[in-house]
C-alpha cells in the first residue's frame, strides 16, 4: 500500500493490521477516528509522520534470527534469543490483545458469539503463558546456563533443587501441549481467523494479533522442544 499524508489511519490499519500496535503505542484512534488522514493526526499529536511509518514498516517485517541454525549455537545464546525475541513479544502482545478481546466482545459479541469463547480460551492461554515464561526465566534457563558454563570449565554437574534438568523440561513441554490445544481451539472457533464482513478495524487487528501469537508460539515451542531441551538433556547426561 502506498501511504501518503492524506491516507487515513483507518485505511492503513485495514490494509496492514501490524500498524495497529504502532497506532496504539502513540494513542492514535484508528477505529472511531479512522477517517482522519495520518498526516493531520500526526501533526495534531506532535508526532513525526516518517517515524510512525518507519515503525509500521519494522512491525511488518519478519524478525531476524528465525532462519538461523540454532542447533550449533551456545545454549546461553539460544536462551537469550528466546527471551529477547519470543518472551518479550508475549509480554507486550498478550496484555494488548486482552484489552482488544474485551472491546471486540463488547462490540460484536451479540452478533458473533464465537468471540466470547475465543476470549475465554485466550485469557486461559495468557494466564498459563505468563507463568510459563517466569518458570523458564527463573528456573530452567538459569539451570541450563550453569550446566553449560560448568561443562566448558571442566567442572562437575552443578547442583539443582529440581534434581535433573529433565524435570522442569517435562513441565515446560506439558504446558507447551496445553498452549497448542488452546491455539487449535481458537483457530477452530474463528473458522481459521476468517474476519466477518461487518468487522471493524479493531476486530480485524485482534484476529491478526491472535495469528501472530500463534505463529510466534509455534516457533518458540519448536526452538525449545526440538533444540534446547534435547541438547540440555544430552549435556546433563555427558557429565
Amino acid at each position: 500500500m502506498n501511504v501518503t499524508e492524506s491516507t487515513t489511519v483507518g485505511e492503513i490499519a485495514a490494509a496492514n493490521p501490524a500498524a495497529v500496535k504502532v497506532f496504539q503505542k502513540y494513542g492514535i484512534d484508528f477505529c472511531c477516528g479512522g477517517k482522519r488522514p495520518l498526516g493531520e493526526v500526526c501533526r495534531e499529536r506532535g508526532i513525526g509522520e516518517d517515524e510512525v511509518l518507519s515503525e509500521i514498516e519494522r512491525a511488518s517485517a519478519p524478525r531476524q534470527g528465525e532462519s538461523r541454525d540454532w542447533s550449533r549455537a551456545d545454549l546461553a545464546e539460544l536462551m537469550n534469543y528466546i527471551v529477547s525475541t519470543h518472551h518479550e513479544f508475549m509480554k507486550m502482545e498478550l496484555p494488548r490483545l486482552a484489552q482488544m478481546a474485551a472491546k471486540v466482545r463488547e462490540a460484536h459479541g451479540a452478533a458473533h458469539p464465537e468471540v466470547i469463547e475465543i476470549e475465554r480460551v485466550f485469557l486461559g492461554l495468557k494466564e498459563e503463558i505468563d507463568g510459563h515464561l517466569m518458570k523458564e526465566e527463573m528456573v530452567l534457563f538459569p539451570l541450563i546456563e550453569r550446566m553449560e558454563a560448568a561443562s566448558k570449565a571442566g567442572a562437575g554437574l552443578p547442583p539443582a533443587h529440581c534434581g535433573s534438568v529433565n524435570n522442569p523440561i517435562r513441565v515446560m513441554e506439558h504446558e507447551h501441549e496445553n498452549a497448542g490445544r488452546a491455539l487449535a481451539e481458537m483457530r477452530q472457533l474463528s473458522n481459521g481467523y476468517a474476519v466477518p464482513a461487518d468487522a471493524c478495524n479493531t476486530f480485524r487487528a485482534y484476529y491478526h494479533g491472535l495469528q501472530e501469537v500463534e505463529a510466534d508460539l509455534h516457533q518458540h515451542i519448536h526452538l525449545e522442544n526440538n533444540i534446547l531441551h534435547p541438547r540440555a538433556s544430552r549435556l546433563e547426561a555427558g557429565f
